[in-house]
């Protein structure tokens, strides 16, 4: 276990992707990351210093000297829920992937959860290092990376599987971003995986989100694709990336 961990970002906003879009969260974003996405707008690079929000929700930031402790993030949150109560539905622990820093999870998770539910938001690939936090979580939205967007060169269907097996039997959700790229012969892979863990799992198709603000894929592809997977799963959802409408966090 660490009582330190190298954090890039630690603010409150809205959760704009999955489950909780829209609710409020107390957002800390880890550094590292396992993979390296083409489409991820996350600079998870280790770096000496750190960015955490001045007040809750003012987008102002001020550097924080790296590592962070544990009493330094949970002296911060229990201000912010002083300051705004019942403003926040819970703490998400985001990245980069949080995974990577297990020994920072298994030290700090048992004192967050006791301020917050905890939220892991994963790329979905580590379930030996998930196996070993899973008691200590209340949510957790996993991705599944497809190939037509994340650029990976690599099959991630297996790692896919074990995790979404390990994951199953708290409050899950899976995510895939789509594109004009995407094809249904994905659809069925991710449907696949989900059917057979439990077939009423969520399903978030989020659009690609491009650097002019727009979308990677058009509204009758993107109906067809959700017409696809929702023939064989029980909950699919169409959501953008809510917090770059809103221009938050």
């Amino acid at each position: 276990m660490s009582n330190t961990a190298f954090i890039s970002e630690l603010f409150s906003s809205v959760q704009g992707e999955g489950l909780f879009a829209g609710r409020r969260q107390i957002f800390i974003r880890l550094m590292e990351c396992n993979l390296d996405c083409q489409y991820c707008d996350t600079d998870f690079a280790m770096s000496a210093v750190g960015k955490c929000e001045t007040a809750p929700g003012s987008g102002v930031s001020r550097d924080v000297n790296q590592p962070v402790s544990l009493p330094v993030v949970t002296s911060l949150v229990k201000e912010w829920l002083t300051r705004l109560p019942g403003a926040h539905h819970s703490i998400s622990i985001t990245g980069g992937e949080p995974l990577v820093s297990l020994a920072t999870l298994a030290g700090w998770l048992p004192e967050l959860g006791r301020l917050l539910p905890v939220h892991l938001e994963t790329n979905g690939t580590l379930s030996q290092a998930l196996r070993q936090v899973k008691p200590l979580l209340h949510h957790i939205s996993m991705d599944i990376k497809l190939p037509s967007t994340s650029g990976i060169d690599r099959s991630l269907w297996e790692e896919h599987a074990l995790f979404l097996r390990e994951a199953y039997g708290i409050s899950l959700a899976v995510k895939i971003v789509v594109s004009g790229r995407t094809t249904p012969e994905e659809i069925g892979q991710v449907t696949g995986l989900i059917r057979g863990v439990d077939g009423a799992i969520p399903l978030f198709i989020q659009p690609l989100s491009l650097t002019d603000g727009s979308v990677g894929i058009g509204a009758v592809t993107l109906l067809e694709l959700q017409a696809l997977a929702a023939s064989r799963l029980s909950d699919v959802r169409v959501i953008p990336q809510m917090h770059r409408m809103l221009g938050a966090l």
